[in-house]
């Protein structure tokens, strides 16, 4: 109350700004009844033991994190290219704010080793304790998730098959703490752009057992890092992935030049830089002539995109919370918004969307390993991110269009992750991919299938609906297989989008099945009928005007199973 000067016309408790608290300031664990019921299913025996580290994560991204979060938006990286004596020294300066929250994530970093072998003792999985600390970081700062993240596994795994003995201990070294370290980055994209390989110019050449790189790129995230994969192309014109440390063996100054940062429209945590090698020592991350390099760096691209579609559900739930929060204290038309049809029907809408994107990336990242499941989760979360994003503006009205208010920062962040790994088109291109060349719909199907059948007991009528959708799906895939080259690949879009919002739907219904059995209760049921009356029930000519009331009638228990604050 005493931080502000009380006005005259402050008379009236709708100007008590004290009860417009939003997500910043709570324990996100505590508040999020779908991540403890994740938790739960996902950790078994194990939950007892995590529940403390994950109530003072919760806390820590609510606050300190959080807090960051907007501080490093606010004053963003610089470079620092020359020193006094004109020398290039391409130094990437983070300010403050950043380094208080990666050195608090770090000392509570869920994806170290460490910390995965005591979950394991104790029964717990570390993958899905890795899963929820994404989770809860994104929902504060995707830019920061990006700086610990970029990379790490596909330099560390890649050096590990392919590096010099001496080269693999020294990335050992760099990631001790796990990839999570904000130590990697991966260069690929060229003036020329990123997706389409047979148009890089940058080159290597061999130098006794290292090579040496020689090239521009143009969108290079985490720059202030010291290992990068860079992609270039070989004397015989394949292109392969190399990995240049920011100091060479003898630990002087790599040929690595940091041209300028980039002026971006988010995610201002992460230093994004135009990187120019000039003759850089460099080591093939492939065995000779067999392309196996760039075969698992491309399996592991895959792997990002989890990543990055983890960003699109973690900006999204922040956004739903940001939007409940305020609804509950805004007033208009002497009621609160959230007390009002219109706007809880949007309300609701939001909160299933996001649950049904919470339930394809943790199935992504925890469940069974799908060929075609990374491009489809991304496909779907990197664009609910921006939609809910611009959801939580509109909610806020012309406040949410200011940027003291958080959700204008969260949707300048939201618009880079269906840019990030893959644009949408890209990302179909690779379902075709996977379906023509591995025949990677089988098993999707399967697992579809197998999620349908735990479903829950009490809802055979929307475990039907399921099931008639895929074999829905089943058709589409026939018909699309059979259509003209050109005319199946601008269909791929729409297929695409049906896989998706049949997979969300299965596995919607499957932890409604494992919330059944658990005693929970019925919500999941409820969330995964309202999903499947939305994408798979055809609406009629009424376009769903006379769609049943539950959305309304049950808007409680819709709320307090995804709130609690």
């Amino acid at each position: 109350m005493g931080r502000y000067l009380i006005e005259s016309f402050d008379s009236s408790d709708r100007y008590a700004t004290e009860r417009y608290q939003g997500a910043a300031g709570r324990n996100w664990w505590s508040c999020d009844p779908t991540l403890q019921l994740l938790m739960r299913r996902h950790l078994g025996d194990g939950f007892a033991w995590a529940t403390p580290y994950l109530e003072k994560l919760g806390a820590l991204m609510g606050g300190t994190v959080a807090e960051c979060a907007e501080a490093t938006d606010r004053n963003p990286p610089r470079l620092e290219k020359y020193d006094k004596w004109g020398r290039d020294v391409s130094q990437v300066v983070m300010p403050p704010s950043f380094h208080t929250a990666r050195n608090a994530l770090m000392a509570n970093n869920f994806t170290s080793p460490a910390f995965a072998d005591e979950a394991r003792a104790n029964g717990a999985n570390p993958a899905a304790l890795a899963a929820a600390w994404t989770y809860l970081l994104d929902q504060a700062d995707i830019g920061m998730g990006c700086a610990l993240g970029t990379g790490g596994d596909m330099v560390v795994s890649l050096a590990e098959r392919h590096a010099p003995d001496d080269v693999r201990e020294r990335v050992r070294a760099i990631f001790a703490d796990g990839f999570y370290s904000g130590e990697a980055a991966q260069m690929f994209t060229e003036r020329t752009g990123g997706s389409d390989l047979a148009a890089l110019e940058a080159t290597a050449v061999p130098d006794g057992d290292s090579w040496v790189v020689s090239g521009f790129k143009w969108f290079a995230s985490n720059a202030n890092g010291s290992a990068f994969v860079v992609l270039a192309r070989l004397p015989d014109g394949a292109v392969a992935p190399f990995l240049v440390l920011w100091e060479r063996r003898d630990g002087s100054r790599n040929g690595v030049r940091i041209r300028r940062l980039k002026d971006k429209l988010g995610t201002r945590s992460v230093a994004s830089a135009e990187v120019e090698f000039a003759d850089a020592e460099a080591f093939l991350l492939a065995g000779s002539g067999s392309g196996s390099g760039l075969g698992t760096m491309m399996k592991l691209t895959n792997a990002s995109r989890l990543g990055v579609a983890m960003m699109g559900a973690g900006v999204a739930r922040r956004a739903l919370v940001e939007s409940l929060c305020y609804a509950r204290a805004r007033e208009a038309f002497g009621r609160p918004l959230i007390e009002q049809p219109l706007m809880r029907r949007k309300l609701a809408e939001l909160i299933v969307e996001v649950e049904a994107v919470q339930a394809l990336v943790f199935d992504g990242l925890v469940g069974p390993r799908l060929r075609l499941a990374p491009a489809l989760i991304k496909l779907r979360a990197a664009r609910l991110g921006v939609t809910a994003a611009s959801d939580a503006i509109e909610v806020h009205g012309g406040n949410g269009y200011i940027e003291q208010w958080p959700v204008a920062r969260l949707l300048r962040d939201a618009q880079v992750n269906p840019i990030w790994e893959g644009g949408d088109n890209i990302l179909c291109l690779d379902v075709r991919r996977a379906m023509v060349r591995e025949r990677a719909h089988e098993p999707f199907l399967d697992r579809l299938a197998a999620a349908v059948d735990h479903g829950p007991a009490g809802d055979s009528a929307t475990v039907d609906l399921v099931r008639g959708g895929i074999d829905d799906l089943r058709k589409a895939i026939t018909a699309w297989s059979s259509l003209d080259a050109p005319v199946a690949e601008a269909r791929l879009y729409p297929l695409a989008q049906l896989m998706a919002d049949v997979y969300a739907a299965a596995v919607l219904l499957e932890q409604a099945g494992w919330e059944e059995r658990a005693g929970f209760g019925d919500r999941k049921a409820l969330v995964a009928r309202q999903y499947v009356e939305t994408h798979l029930v055809d609406k009629g000519p009424l376009r769903g005007i006379d769609r049943p009331t539950e959305d309304l009638e049950r808007f409680d228990d819709l709320l307090s199973g995804t709130f609690m604050g």
